[in-house]
């Protein structure tokens, strides 16, 4: 059987109409520099949406604690998700030696945007860009199928300070809701990671089970750097806690790879100050490397 990216390789540009942007590199330095030769982490961290109903979990007490989570960690690109303008606006405040990367983006109040930041001591942007997951791509806020809100992939491709290499980032957000449109979804995704030349990484809040539909056809193209590691599918994964730091229902946010790179490590970050959580999903990281 051929796979899925053979199978899917004409219809990439056509979908997406992709072009790149340019990037900036201002010099600066931040953060703490990873051991290792070509080894990088990423991280991916489900915000949740600023929301004055949650109460003592509402965004304006919990978001020092991302910030100090996310420089205690250090990812090389972090990817988040749910990001309103209000709470992606302080992170890149807050978040020294890190810059927002959304070189082509219209920014709508109304929105929760999918998001990259990378450390500038460590990666450099060269382009990027994003598309709504739908059948209209370069449609604001589009949506299609059964899915109950807009979605979408936002990506860049970096370079590495240390030694020049380059991998694409990408992150996103499926439909918590529908079935139909969180598989239509995925295979959009799925097309985008086939157009890219050369090693690749995606992450997100995928809000499904592995082994599901959308999951499968992820990982007819990444590996899932979970399961690279051999890792259980347990409550030792799991990253949905509704605030109560207690592993529910299942793993649903995942870092995928190219199988040019070798996973060293995935932690699903469980940090907490006085019985207070970050956001109502564990963050999670990957140590990865090219092979």
């Amino acid at each position: 059987m051929r796979s899925f990216c053979a199978i899917h390789k004409n219809r990439i540009e056509l979908d997406t109409g992709e072009f790149a942007i340019r990037g900036k590199n201002d010099g600066s330095a931040g953060g703490r520099y990873m051991e290792g030769a070509r080894l990088m982490r990423v991280m991916t961290f489900n915000l949740r949406f600023e929301n004055d109903s949650d109460g003592e979990n509402r965004w304006g007490c919990r978001r020092d604690m991302v910030a100090r989570i996310v420089a205690r960690y250090g990812p090389s690109v972090l990817g988040t998700q749910e990001g309103m303008v209000s709470q992606l606006r302080f992170l890149e405040e807050h978040l020294q030696g890190y810059e927002l990367y959304a070189p082509r983006r219209f920014w709508d109040e109304s929105c929760q945007y999918p998001t990259l930041f990378y450390r500038r001591d460590v990666m450099r942007p060269l382009e990027g860009d994003e598309f709504w997951l739908s059948l209209t791509p370069r449609v604001h806020r589009s949506k299609s199928w059964d899915s109950a809100f807009p979605r979408m992939i936002s990506f860049g491709r970096f370079e590495s300070l240390e030694d020049g290499r380059a991998v694409w980032v990408g992150v996103t957000h499926l439909d918590h809701i529908g079935d139909a449109a969180r598989a239509a979804q995925a295979e959009r995704v799925a097309e985008w990671a086939c157009g890219r030349d050369g090693s690749c990484i995606l992450m997100g809040d995928f809000n499904d089970v592995p082994g599901s539909p959308a999951h499968r056809l992820l990982t007819d193209v990444l590996q899932d750097c979970w399961e690279a590691l051999g890792r259980s599918e347990d409550e030792s994964g799991m990253t949905y806690h509704k605030f109560t730091g207690i592993p529910q229902i299942a793993r649903m946010d995942w870092v995928l790879a190219s199988r040019d790179m070798r996973v060293l490590d995935q932690v699903v970050v469980r940090d907490q100050e006085s019985g207070r959580y970050p956001s109502d999903h564990f963050p999670c990281f990957a140590d990865v490397k090219w092979a």
